[in-house]
């Protein structure tokens, strides 16, 4: 049965607007009369759909209840319900296609399926909609570049954010290597230690309950039979490391590593790892990638994996090697005495003068001067006034779409370049072999099967860019 309140219509005060913001006006809406109302005035709420409702989609409960929820959507009936419990007023649907055709909704919060989130994306970006999209963002590198190329287009009235904020510790990190404290940057390191094996698919096993649709979740993505453990909420930690205080949260793990549905760790924890390494160094698209790992599954994503990514010099460093690790793989320790595998989900930059090694859990951070003239002598830390600020990546979003001329942590250009490189080290991997990249044709030079894994194929009836 759907939730009671699935034809409820939106308020009539929440229709959309046609708003004309200042550009350095924060988001404050300038009314006929020139007066300003205030930040919380109901004329200045945005009109959001949340696709994808519990799980992540819990998470933005509190900070969405600020402004005007329209819309919730949800291939369970049952997590519907959970959301009209708490935003009685949003029309409800199952299907997200519909969703963005209601007329009223001016920003959608995406946290659906991994295989899912390039299509949501696109289609509400294609509707001059703004868009939070949850990590990873897409899962090939023809989703990234496209979803990049239509928000640059329209970057000047649409705010875009990845659910992989930049963090205080992200900042800090970035400007210990700008302001030198490790001399010369060379190499940088970004890890996850998540250990989740599988064999394949689940097998057939029974048909799926009435409330889920179960054909809506398949999506784009080629036919698999249900099993009832591609929704098994848990806790899937590693022996020995903190489980998850959510277990819900924790769905994604039933299925984000098999091919068809995700991109394994290098796309989920790398989105997180990866970003402390991304915000430091200002690369774009490597020349170069390498990777290796366990034996290839073509069902199932690999847990071990440790890819090589050549970037070239920029305006204020000179090329620079970018690694990363997962399932085991480890970088070396700089010193017998440092233990990284103590780190769940780290990095660690390698300078002339230094090491500096970082923990996104903790968002703690740690300076390893290495050399007989690594005294920290030549590094003067920047005044805490000209340090950088750290914005909460939700609510900055919802700033910037209220003012579309402020920059998010994590916007669809900054956040696709991540993405694009992380995906060719699974293309990578795949193919067993070095790839050579040409990021501005947005091909692999070298391959012709690699550069035919750019791309996916979708099932019958689904269209990426609709």
């Amino acid at each position: 049965m759907p939730p009671p309140n699935s034809s409820v219509s939106a308020s009539p005060v929440s229709r959309r607007r046609f708003l004309h913001y200042s550009a350095t006006g924060a988001g404050l809406l300038i009314l006929p009369s020139g007066l300003r109302a205030g930040p919380n005035a109901p004329s200045n709420k945005l009109n959001v759909a949340l696709i994808g409702v519990t799980g992540r989609g819990r998470v933005f409960h509190d900070p969405l209840a600020e402004e005007n929820v329209v819309a919730l959507c949800d291939v369970n009936e049952e997590y519907l319900g959970v959301g009209a419990k708490r935003f009685p007023r949003a029309k409800t649907h199952v299907d997200w296609r519909k969703c963005l055709e209601q007329k009223d909704v001016d920003a959608v919060v995406i946290c659906t399926a991994d295989h899912t989130h390039a299509f949501v994306a696109n289609w509400a970006m294609n509707r001059d909609k703004h868009v939070y999209c949850e990590k990873p963002f897409a899962t090939s590198v023809e989703e990234v570049r496209l979803l990049r190329s239509r928000w640059l287009a329209k970057r000047h009235k649409l705010a875009s954010q990845v659910g992989t904020g930049t963090a205080a510790n992200h900042n800090r990190i970035r400007e210990l290597i700008r302001d030198g404290a490790i001399g010369e940057l060379s190499v940088a390191y970004a890890w996850g230690t998540r250990q989740l094996r599988r064999n394949g698919y689940w097998p057939a096993a029974g048909a799926p309950p009435s409330h889920l649709h179960y054909d809506l979740w398949i999506g784009p993505a080629p036919y698999h039979p249900y099993h009832p453990n591609y929704f098994k909420p848990g806790n899937f930690a590693p022996e020995g490391l903190p489980k998850p205080v959510n277990a819900v949260s924790a769905v994604c793990l039933s299925w984000n590593m098999f091919w068809d549905f995700g991109t394994g760790q290098v796309g989920d924890m790398g989105s997180h790892n990866m970003n402390m390494v991304w915000n430091a160094i200002d690369a774009k698209w490597p020349t170069a990638i390498e990777s290796k790992g366990e034996p290839y599954n073509p069902e199932v994503t690999p847990v071990e994996l440790e890819c090589r990514y050549e970037h070239p010099a920029n305006d204020w460093r000179g090329p620079i090697t970018v690694m990363w690790h997962q399932g085991g793989s480890m970088p070396r320790s700089p010193l017998p005495y440092v233990d990284l595998t103590k780190i769940r989900d780290g990095v660690m930059f390698k300078g002339s003068q230094g090491f500096l090694v970082g923990d996104f859990r903790t968002g703690s951070r740690v300076v390893i001067p290495f050399g007989e003239k690594a005294a920290l002598s030549y590094y003067q830390p920047r005044a805490e006034a000209a340090m950088t600020p750290t914005y909460n990546g939700i609510t900055r979003w919802i700033e910037a779409c209220k003012n579309p001329a402020l920059k998010t942590p994590c916007d669809f250009e900054y956040g696709g370049n991540m993405m694009e490189q992380n995906l060719l080290g699974l293309v990578a991997y795949r193919v067993g072999r070095k790839i050579r990249y040409d990021g501005a044709a947005g091909r692999v030079v070298d391959d012709a099967a690699a550069d035919a894994l750019l791309k996916k194929t979708y099932r019958k009836g689904w269209t990426l860019d609709g």
